[in-house]
Protein backbone atom coordinates (compact mmCIF):
# COMPACT_ATOMS: atom_id res chain seq x y z
CA UNK A 1 0.00 0.00 0.00
CA UNK A 2 1.27 3.77 -1.00
CA UNK A 3 2.09 5.97 1.89
CA UNK A 4 -0.17 9.15 0.60
CA UNK A 5 2.26 11.37 3.17
CA UNK A 6 5.54 9.71 1.20
CA UNK A 7 7.05 12.63 -1.25
CA UNK A 8 7.32 10.72 -4.75
CA UNK A 9 10.76 10.34 -5.56
CA UNK A 10 12.73 12.07 -9.26
CA UNK A 11 11.72 9.29 -11.52
CA UNK A 12 7.90 9.44 -10.35
CA UNK A 13 8.30 13.26 -10.71
CA UNK A 14 10.13 12.37 -14.50
CA UNK A 15 7.82 9.84 -15.19
CA UNK A 16 4.30 12.01 -15.21
CA UNK A 17 6.25 15.27 -16.49
CA UNK A 18 6.78 12.54 -19.81
CA UNK A 19 3.37 11.01 -19.86
CA UNK A 20 1.43 12.34 -22.56
CA UNK A 21 -1.96 11.77 -20.36
CA UNK A 22 -1.15 14.62 -17.67
CA UNK A 23 -0.72 17.19 -20.70
CA UNK A 24 -4.08 18.59 -21.81
CA UNK A 25 -4.03 19.40 -25.87
CA UNK A 26 -0.24 18.84 -25.26
CA UNK A 27 -0.01 22.30 -23.34
CA UNK A 28 -1.48 22.09 -19.96
CA UNK A 29 -0.30 20.04 -17.45
CA UNK A 30 -2.64 18.45 -14.96
CA UNK A 31 -2.01 16.26 -12.62
CA UNK A 32 -3.85 15.62 -9.37
CA UNK A 33 -0.96 13.41 -7.87
CA UNK A 34 1.55 16.26 -8.59
CA UNK A 35 1.65 18.38 -5.16
CA UNK A 36 4.27 21.34 -6.76
CA UNK A 37 3.31 24.24 -7.55
CA UNK A 38 5.17 24.87 -10.20
CA UNK A 39 6.47 21.50 -12.34
CA UNK A 40 9.08 21.48 -14.95
CA UNK A 41 7.73 22.30 -18.56
CA UNK A 42 7.16 19.12 -20.80
CA UNK A 43 10.07 20.92 -23.53
CA UNK A 44 12.75 22.74 -22.91
CA UNK A 45 13.82 24.71 -19.74
CA UNK A 46 11.68 26.39 -16.73
CA UNK A 47 8.33 25.81 -15.07
CA UNK A 48 4.60 25.65 -16.29
CA UNK A 49 1.41 25.60 -14.01
CA UNK A 50 -0.16 22.30 -12.02
CA UNK A 51 -3.79 22.65 -13.11
CA UNK A 52 -5.20 20.27 -11.24
CA UNK A 53 -3.10 22.04 -7.99
CA UNK A 54 -5.85 24.71 -6.80
CA UNK A 55 -2.77 26.14 -4.96
CA UNK A 56 -0.91 26.26 -8.22
CA UNK A 57 -3.31 28.50 -10.12
CA UNK A 58 -3.89 30.86 -6.79
CA UNK A 59 -0.03 31.44 -7.24
CA UNK A 60 -0.10 32.23 -11.13
CA UNK A 61 -3.03 34.60 -10.69
CA UNK A 62 -1.07 36.48 -7.50
CA UNK A 63 2.13 36.50 -9.89
CA UNK A 64 -0.01 37.92 -12.76
CA UNK A 65 -1.30 40.29 -10.28
CA UNK A 66 1.78 41.41 -8.81
CA UNK A 67 3.18 42.03 -12.85
CA UNK A 68 -0.33 43.88 -13.85
CA UNK A 69 0.06 46.46 -10.66
CA UNK A 70 3.71 47.12 -11.27
CA UNK A 71 2.60 47.74 -15.11
CA UNK A 72 -0.02 50.10 -13.73
CA UNK A 73 2.21 51.80 -10.96
CA UNK A 74 4.67 52.18 -13.87
CA UNK A 75 2.60 53.82 -16.14
CA UNK A 76 1.02 56.03 -13.50
CA UNK A 77 4.18 57.15 -12.15
CA UNK A 78 6.23 57.10 -14.93
CA UNK A 79 4.08 56.30 -18.06
CA UNK A 80 5.52 57.04 -22.05
CA UNK A 81 6.59 59.98 -22.93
Amino acid sequence: MENRSEKPDNETYEAWRKDPANWKDGLLYYNPKDKRLFPPKRYGGGWTINFANRNSIIAFIILLGIIFAGIYIWYKIDGPK
